[in-house]
């Protein structure tokens, strides 16, 4: 979880006329697709709006797992959803597809409903939201502010945002989804207490987060802020950028921050530390079309890790093991 305010950008409504309902060949072509920040940014605005509003109604189902685990979303094979959520002795999930571009709801005792993701207003999307859940009676009632950014709009009351580019929707969720698979890859040698690699709506962001087991002094703020860094941690994520970032990006941060980590080397050569945002960043242009995008992915990810975790003195011995071999790997269960 990164804790930032994230700048809402000004927004139009329609699709873009580049933009195609593509197919399946279409969406396969780039393994890391091109994500140009003015490009996608009306859709990255509407689509943060509707995650939230998706968000909070986990938020008032879900028991209240420590760190907030519980209410972020999960990478699917089409998209991203909430953990089952409980309702008067049902489960349902609901689930952004980004491949048909739908809303799915889906219930344990076999109702389903779909909502079109296409350019709709955040008001429109909310109304039918709610209404749908009602209809399958499964009604929740959420705050309807938005939260970690700035001059939040109601979500019943919100006409500005109104844009769906299906293509950067599918591109970015593409991304999203290799880059959980190589955070999942680095941590499995950490035997600590980890995150599994989830979305948090409110800030808009992949995260996955290696704790030592040590606690430290919560920072002031919201109770979610207390709750999420109450114990050291090392984190790692995907961000598309926003304020002083107004680009796609890999980051990395630890709290408390240890002293020297601002000035640590750390790999790949593109990687920099943000004075602004306190944290490492590792821009997507700059890896996306080298030879081996996940090699210098996975240097920024061990690199940062390692540092940090030198830094702050933390216990590798005992929250390490060593990776395995490829034999250990190909050897039957």
């Amino acid at each position: 979880m990164v804790l930032r305010r994230i700048d809402m950008p000004s927004v139009g409504s329609g699709i873009p006329s580049h933009s195609l309902w593509h197919n399946a060949a279409t969406m396969i072509e780039e393994p890391w697709p091109e994500l140009p920040y003015d490009a996608w940014k009306d859709t990255y605005a509407t689509l943060h709006m509707w995650t939230q509003i998706v968000g909070k109604i986990a938020l008032a189902l879900a028991p209240p797992l420590n760190h907030c685990w519980a209410v972020a979303l999960h990478v699917t094979s089409r998209g991203i959803a909430t953990r089952p959520l409980p309702h008067t002795g049902r489960f349902f999930t609901l689930e952004f597809d980004f491949i048909a571009h739908r809303l799915l709801i889906r219930a344990s005792d076999g109702a389903e409903r779909a909502l079109r993701l296409e350019p709709r207003t955040v008001a429109d999307f909310y109304h039918e939201l709610m209404t749908v859940l009602r209809e399958m009676a499964l009604g929740v009632k959420i705050w309807s502010v938005p939260v970690e950014i700035p001059a939040p709009i109601r979500f019943e009351e919100d006409t500005l945002h109104a844009s769906y580019d299906p293509l950067f929707a599918n591109r970015f969720w593409r991304i999203v989804a290799r880059l959980a698979e190589i955070l999942t890859e680095a941590r499995c040698g950490f035997v600590g207490k980890c995150s599994p690699a989830h979305f948090f709506w409110g800030s808009f962001d992949l995260a996955l987060s290696r704790f030592s087991g040590r606690s430290c002094p919560p920072p002031s703020g919201p109770a979610f802020a207390r709750d999420a860094y109450s114990h050291e941690v090392i984190s790692h994520g995907f961000w598309p950028g926003s304020g002083p970032l107004l680009e796609p990006a890999l980051y990395a941060y630890a709290v408390p921050a240890p002293p020297g980590l601002k000035d640590a080397k750390v790999r790949p050569e593109a990687a920099y530390f943000h004075r602004e945002l306190a944290e490492f960043i590792l821009p997507y242009a700059a890896v996306r079309n080298l030879k081996s995008p996940e090699s210098e992915i996975r240097e920024f990810v061990n690199s940062t890790y390692e540092q940090s975790a030198i830094l702050a003195n933390w216990d590798r011995a005992a929250l390490e093991r060593p990776p395995l071999t490829l034999a250990q790997r190909r050897a039957p269960a």
